[in-house]
């Protein structure tokens, strides 16, 4: 009965823990639906031009356009993601400068 008071109480406080990591002030952070067909899968081969860029709507559009995906999903520093498998995704991996450092689908 113990173990199971401490989880519900436990349980607020991770879930606005979690609400935390999904917001930085500033920072590109959200998915973001783009205006290509549905169906489009991603394709990462021509993004190395991206690494070292700073994190922008911009920089997220153009990224969207050069691996032609669906969905832009932004990976602030220090944060943990699900592990789902989307073909028509691109995942962007920034640090704290909001420079980019990685860019995969997925």
């Amino acid at each position: 009965m113990r173990e199971t008071s401490i989880i519900a109480a436990a349980l607020p406080l991770a879930l606005a823990l979690g609400g935390c990591a999904a917001t930085q002030p500033g920072g590109p952070i959200e998915d973001r639906e783009a205006g290509v067909t549905s169906g489009s899968e991603c394709t990462a081969e021509r993004t190395e031009r991206f690494i070292g860029q700073t994190a922008s709507s911009d920089t997220g559009a153009a990224i969207l356009a050069a691996t032609n995906s669906r969905t832009l999903r932004w990976g602030p520093p220090d944060s943990m993601f699900t592990m789902d498998y989307r073909p028509d995704r691109v995942t962007v991996m920034y640090d704290a400068q909001s420079r980019i450092t990685e860019i995969r689908c997925g």
